[in-house]
C-alpha cells in the first residue's frame, strides 16, 4: 500500500511539473525573459513542439531528458486537445494520387512537390509507359498505372491533381470529388459551360477543398489589396496579356525530356482541343485580372487565326466591362515568340505597372500634381513580401487541413473565367457584347474570415 501511495505521489509530482512547464513557465519566459534566453514559441496558442530554445540550453536540455517527447505529446494533448490535434496532423504529409503524366505534370508540379513537405505522392497515372516510368524513376514515385479509375478509388489517397488534357478535367475532377478526395486542378477549368456549372455543384457538394489554376503571384495579390485601400483612386482600367510562341515549342521540350520524337499536336486540331490560345494562355490573363478586379459584367471579343496550322484562334483580345463602368483588356497569342506577361491598371490617382519599373516585381505611379500636365510622376517599387501568398501546392496543403477554399484559385473564379474565355469567342463570331451571368466569389462558398 505504501509503495502504491509513494508511486501515486510521484506520478502526481511527475505530472504537475510537466503541467507546469507547458503553462507557467512559458508565461514567466514570455512576461519577464531571462538573460540568454528567449520568448516562449507557440503556432496556434499551443507550445511548439518541436521544443526550440527559450531558456538557457541546459534548462532545456534537462526538460528535454526529463520529459520524453511522447510524454510531452500526450501531455499537450490533454492540456490543448483540438489545436494539438491540428499541430500533429499537419506536420503528417498528405497522399496525393496524380491524373495525367504529360509536360505540365513533369515540368511544374512534381518538381516543386518533390521539393516540399506536404504531400507525398503515392501513385501517377498516364497514357505513356514510357513517361510513367520516367517520372516514377526521376521524382521517387512508388507506383503508376494507367486506370485512372483505380487512382479515384484509392481510399488512402487525401487528393488528387488533375493534369489531364483539358477536355477530361471536368469528369475526373468530379469523380475524385464524389470518392471523398480534394482536387488540384490544372488550368484551364474547362470549354463548357454546363461542364463549368457541374463542377461548381460537385464542389458544393463535396465540402471538399478545391483549388483551380492558376496560382497568382504576391504581386497580384498586392495589387488587389492597394486597390481596396484606394491607394490609386478608382480603377478606370486596366490590360494584361499573357502569350509566347505557341505550344509546339512548349511540347518539343517535352518531347526531349521524355526521349520522344514526331509531331503529336493535337491543339492545333480543332476536334481533339476545342479551343485554342485563349484558353491556353488567355486564361493567365483574364484570371489575373479577376483575381485583382474581380467580377465583370460583360465581354466584347476579337479573336482569329493569324499564323498556325489550325481553324482554333492564335491571337485575340477581349475587352472587359466592369461593374463599375471601368473598361480593361486581356490579350493573348501563340504569334510572340518573344514572350510577354505583363500588366497595368490605371486608376484616377495613378497606376500599377507589373513587372515595374527598373527590374521591380511591382511598381506604383503617382501624379506629383493634378493640375499640371508635365509635372513629375514618382515612381516607387512596391515591397509585396507583406502578402506573399505560400507556394502552389503548399498553398493548396494549408486550404486542405484549415478545411478553406483558396480565397482567388477556387471554382467560382475559374467557371467565371470559363464563362469570360467562352463569351470572348461568342462575341467575336456575333459581332457584339455578351452579357456575363456568373461572379468571381473570394472564397467560394466560405466567408472572408473563414479563407486560408
Amino acid at each position: 500500500m505504501r509503495r502504491k501511495s509513494l508511486l501515486g505521489v510521484f506520478l502526481l509530482g511527475y505530472f504537475c511539473v510537466l503541467l507546469g512547464y507547458f503553462c507557467v513557465f512559458p508565461r514567466i519566459v514570455a512576461g519577464y525573459g531571462l538573460r540568454n534566453g528567449r520568448k516562449a514559441e507557440k503556432k496556434d496558442g499551443v507550445p511548439n513542439l518541436s521544443f526550440k530554445p527559450v531558456v538557457r540550453n541546459e534548462m532545456e536540455g534537462f526538460f528535454a531528458w526529463v520529459f520524453p517527447l511522447g510524454i510531452r505529446k500526450a501531455t499537450l494533448l490533454i492540456i490543448y486537445p483540438d489545436r494539438t490535434a491540428r499541430k500533429i496532423k499537419k506536420m503528417q504529409k498528405l497522399k496525393l494520387g496524380v491524373i495525367g503524366a504529360g509536360g505540365i505534370v513533369c515540368r511544374m508540379h512534381l518538381p516543386d512537390l518533390a521539393q516540399g513537405s506536404d504531400f507525398e505522392i503515392s501513385v501517377i497515372g498516364g497514357r505513356r509507359e514510357h513517361r510513367l516510368k520516367h517520372q516514377c524513376q526521376e521524382f521517387d514515385i512508388p507506383h503508376w498505372t494507367q486506370d485512372y479509375d483505380a487512382i479515384i478509388a484509392d481510399d488512402t489517397l487525401d487528393a488528387i491533381l488533375v493534369g489531364t488534357p483539358h477536355p477530361l478535367h471536368v469528369s475526373w475532377g468530379v469523380k475524385a470529388l464524389e470518392a471523398d478526395k480534394h482536387v488540384l486542378m490544372q488550368k484551364p477549368l474547362c470549354g463548357d459551360m454546363d461542364e463549368a456549372n457541374q463542377f461548381v455543384a460537385a464542389t458544393e457538394a463535396s465540402g471538399k477543398t478545391v483549388m483551380c489554376l492558376p496560382h497568382f503571384n504576391a504581386a497580384i495579390y498586392k495589387i488587389r489589396q492597394l486597390i481596396a485601400e484606394n491607394a490609386i483612386g478608382r480603377v478606370s482600367g486596366a490590360r494584361m496579356r499573357s502569350s509566347h510562341g505557341g505550344p509546339e515549342i512548349y511540347y518539343a521540350e517535352i518531347r526531349d525530356i521524355f526521349g520522344e520524337s514526331g509531331d503529336d499536336l493535337w491543339f492545333f486540331d480543332a476536334k481533339q482541343a476545342s479551343v485554342g490560345a485563349l484558353f491556353d494562355m488567355g486564361v493567365y490573363a483574364v484570371s489575373g485580372l479577376v483575381a485583382m478586379l474581380g467580377t465583370f459584367k460583360r465581354v466584347t471579343g476579337f479573336v482569329s487565326t493569324f499564323d498556325k496550322p489550325t481553324q482554333l484562334e492564335d491571337v485575340a483580345t477581349l475587352v472587359l466591362e466592369m461593374q463599375s463602368g471601368g473598361i480593361v483588356t486581356a490579350e493573348t497569342s501563340w504569334c510572340d515568340p518573344a514572350r510577354t506577361g505583363e500588366a497595368s491598371i490605371h486608376g484616377t490617382a495613378g497606376k500599377f505597372t507589373m513587372p515595374g519599373k527598373d527590374d521591380a516585381t511591382l511598381s506604383q505611379w503617382t501624379p506629383t500634381s493634378y493640375t499640371r500636365e508635365h509635372a513629375p510622376v514618382d515612381v516607387k517599387a512596391i515591397d509585396c513580401s507583406d502578402v506573399a501568398p505560400s507556394g502552389m501546392h503548399e498553398h493548396f496543403a494549408e486550404c486542405i487541413r484549415e478545411g478553406t477554399q483558396p480565397p482567388l484559385s477556387n471554382a467560382y473564379t475559374a467557371r467565371h473565367v470559363t464563362e469570360i474565355l467562352l463569351a470572348g469567342l461568342k462575341s467575336s463570331e456575333m459581332g457584339r457584347a455578351i452579357e456575363l451571368t456568373t461572379e468571381a466569389e473570394n472564397c467560394g462558398n466560405c466567408s472572408s474570415s473563414d479563407c486560408c
